[in-house]
């Protein structure tokens, strides 16, 4: 088991606020991870991407990427569908460069298609991008398909792992605070890792945060409204979360989106490490 813990982009205390910057912060901070946000477009040259391999593997920093926020694999206009597909794959070049074994993405809007529809237009896509990727040498690469937050999106818990267990190259990427707020403000950590089981991983990588949701009327469920602070948000205690990782020896990445970048990083580090665990 080795536990990673990081930050979704460059730290705030960075002065330096490149992406190499960024990682040498990390390093000072004594984190071991950090996720690139390529979340308004994928911006970096691939001779950058080497370059930041390379620090991170100096560094001993594991790196993943998140994809940009404008990816619909659901969308009935084809020039759209194949923007979004395109974005993944200049993710996942750049992922290839720097060595990041993941690239991260919220899959898909439902709009006017059911939800069986959805997944299997998911599914096709997915899919048809792992080929491609193959076929340009990206097969080190894994799909993230995120949980999401909305009922808008296509991105419940069971819906990823199903897409998971169907499409080899396709991993779950579990967001605990989205699920919290699609829940409209319930969690049980040990039932998200009980159901993860069925797909074998030999890795899982997180995403963590509060966060502040609206109930959707009649229906049991929430919206997400915005990432907040661990001392600000709900869920109101991550404890339960160590334990539970401690206790079945997952080997995982926490990535924290918190307003409070490094700041619950580093909070949710010492949480590990006041229950016995030595980074």
């Amino acid at each position: 088991m080795k536990i990673w813990i990081g930050t979704a982009g460059v730290p705030e205390s960075s002065k330096d606020r490149s992406t190499l910057g960024g990682l040498k912060t990390v390093s000072a901070l004594k984190l071991n991870s950090m996720e690139i946000e390529f979340v308004r477009g994928v911006k970096m040259s691939n001779e950058i991407a080497k370059e930041v391999g390379k620090l991170a593997d100096d560094l001993k920093i594991r790196l993943s990427i998140h994809a940009p926020y404008f990816i619909n694999l659901c969308s009935l206009e084809k020039d759209k569908l194949e923007a979004s597909k395109q974005r993944i794959l200049d993710s996942a070049e750049r992922a290839h460069f720097m060595h990041a074994d993941i690239i991260v993405f919220h899959p898909a809007y439902y709009g006017k298609l059911s939800e069986k529809e959805a997944f299997q237009k998911v599914k096709e896509a997915c899919e048809d991008l792992l080929d491609r990727m193959k076929d340009r040498g990206f097969s080190d690469v894994r799909l993230g398909l995120e949980t999401t937050g909305k009922v808008s999106q296509f991105g419940t818990l069971d819906e990823i792992i199903e897409i998971c267990k169907e499409v080899k190259g396709c991993t779950p990427v579990i967001d605990f605070a989205h699920l919290y707020a699609r829940a409209a403000g319930r969690i049980d950590f040990s039932e998200i890792f009980d159901k993860i089981l069925v797909i074998k991983l030999k890795h899982l990588h997180t995403h963590f945060s509060g966060m502040e949701f609206s109930p959707v009327r009649m229906t049991g469920m929430g919206n997400e409204r915005r990432h907040l602070n661990l001392k600000d948000g709900a869920p109101p205690d991550y404890k339960p979360l160590v334990k539970e990782i401690l206790n079945r020896k997952v080997d995982i990445t926490l990535i924290s989106e918190s307003p409070n970048l490094e700041g619950d990083a580093l909070f949710l580090k010492g949480v590990f490490e006041k229950e016995g665990y030595k980074f």
